[in-house]
């Protein structure tokens, strides 16, 4: 028979913690509400500081010959890229008698398809007068650029139609001479070819016939397409309105500033890896959460709930520190305010039944280095805990934050409460604190959670080990009685799970 003492692994972890996710980026609101109010600021600072310059419109109606209702905006299209060349650009400012050059004033304007035979053109420039002359420029411009070409190309379509009813005349005399010739002769055959030559002179007058008729249609369908193409609206100055600008500018900054921001803090989120949660905190230290003090908030009401969490915080630790015989301390993680005041407040609830000392084991000494007050506990420094006298009752307060002396933890108490602010410590140092403290046969009472998500519904509780999932007191009890291993232990996340050949009995 086989007893293992070690656990099944648990099931993987999902690569992302959706849960985890939102619960960071939302305590991460300073940063993403700082970025989109730094953009609604930037945005109507701009729209302020760099105002649109003067511009004026107008709209083109364009008649082309290759019209089609089911036109997918093509030829609108090249239209737009037609106005946008040299050539359309140098004689708008041939008509304004501009030094300026087409390539530069072609930045100033911009052609807009508005259907597929509507292009609305507009200008910028330094006045409202000079944008709407620029754009009755570019307007007369475009106009005569497009009437050139339908002319252009009308003209070629009927040069070639009746080159080609000329070539046909030229044959169609070489038939006539070829009917007088052969009009003479007789016989059978004869007759057939002056029936073929009869039908040929007829089929050429009549192709003939054809191309003189194209021809003048192709120059009668001109003028309808020279007329048809216009402006239909008189270039005017474009009215700006600032509250308008400011407000539309700021919008889409505080819109941009506020995607920028929850992209940096999701994606510093995920790097940091910083626990929040309640489970993922107890999990990474292997300690449970006994309790929890949320940050001081304002408003007098809300004083007052901050108050009351203080008073049952201290009237827990007081049950807990009465109950043990060995020195308890108070190890802080990104909450050393916190832990003075908690440190202070179970020092004076301690008191009735006994001397109580503080000892200051913080980097700073912010406890031995503060004005006492009437009814402060003696608080003493870290290098004189070896001093007291075993009838008073000793509360050290300490750190485990990176650089902490973790060989001193020992003197400042045999077990410990840990006081960890949510979102501090990342993963990797939450494993290195329980490591540490397991090392140094530290049993972890459990941990005080400081400033909590308010919508956190995670249970901070282990339940796959003993109640208080003490590694070193369950270590030092196994070498007191000489037993090796204890048979059950709580491991914390970082520890292999692993069987040793200790851990299993044939």
């Amino acid at each position: 028979m086989t007893t293992r003492t070690t656990s099944e692994p648990s099931a993987a972890a999902p690569l992302l913690d959706l849960h985890a996710l939102v619960v960071s980026v939302r305590r991460r609101r300073r940063l993403w509400g700082s970025m989109a109010l730094l953009g609604l600021l930037i945005g109507a600072a701009v729209a302020i500081l760099l105002p649109p310059p003067p511009t004026a419109t107008t709209k083109v109606l364009v008649a082309r010959q290759e019209d089609q209702p089911n036109d997918p905006g093509t030829l609108i299209r090249t239209d737009v890229e037609l106005l946008q060349t040299t050539r359309i650009a140098d004689t708008a400012l041939k008509a304004l008698k501009s030094p300026d050059k087409p390539e530069d004033f072609m930045k100033d304007y911009l052609g807009v398809g508005l259907t597929n035979n509507v292009l609305r053109i507009d200008v910028t420039g330094d006045t409202d007068a000079e944008a709407v002359a620029r754009a009755q420029a570019l307007a007369d411009a475009f106009v005569a650029d497009h009437v050139r070409r339908i002319k252009e190309a009308s003209n070629a379509e009927a040069k070639a139609l009746l080159d080609q009813r000329d070539r046909m005349r030229e044959e169609l005399k070489q038939v006539n001479t070829t009917i007088g010739g052969s009009s003479a002769q007789n016989g059978p055959k004869a007759s057939a070819d002056l029936e073929s030559l009869f039908a040929r002179r007829a089929e050429l007058t009549s192709r003939i016939a054809d191309f003189d008729q194209r021809a003048a249609e192709a120059r009668i369908g001109t003028p309808r397409l020279v007329t048809g193409t216009q402006i239909v609206d008189a270039p005017r100055a474009v009215r700006q309105s600032l509250a308008k600008a400011t407000a539309t500018h700021a919008g889409l900054g505080l819109v941009l500033g506020l995607v920028l921001g929850l992209a940096v803090a999701a994606v510093g989120t995920v790097v940091a890896d910083r626990p929040v949660l309640r489970r993922d905190i107890a999990a990474n230290l292997g300690a449970s959460v006994i309790s929890e003090l949320p940050r001081r908030p304002a408003g007098p009401w809300r004083r007052r709930r901050v108050r009351a969490a203080r008073e049952r915080l201290t009237t827990s630790l007081a049950r807990t520190v009465r109950d043990s015989a060995e020195p308890v301390s108070l190890l802080e993680l990104g909450s050393e305010g916190a832990t003075s005041v908690i440190a202070l407040d179970l020092a004076a609830a301690l008191a009735p039944d006994g001397p109580v000392v503080v000892v200051d084991g913080l980097p700073g000494q912010g406890l031995v280095n503060r004005r006492p007050r009437p009814g402060d506990p003696t608080v003493v420094g870290g290098d004189r805990a070896d001093a007291l006298s075993p009838q008073e009752r000793r509360i050290g307060v300490g750190s485990v934050a990176p650089g902490a002396a973790w060989t001193d933890l020992r003197y400042l108490g045999d077990r410990t409460v840990l006081v960890v602010r949510a979102g501090h410590g990342s993963a990797a140092w939450l494993h290195t604190v329980a490591r540490q403290l397991a090392d140094q046969h530290i049993p972890v009472i459990g941990v005080v959670l400081i400033d909590p998500d308010p919508r956190d519904r995670t249970d901070g509780t282990l339940w796959d080990g003993p109640q208080t999932a003490l590694r070193g007191q369950n270590e030092r009890q196994a070498r007191q009685n000489g037993s090796g291993r204890p048979r059950t232990e709580r491991l914390p996340m970082w520890a292999a799970r692993v069987p040793d050949s200790d851990q299993e009995a044939r």
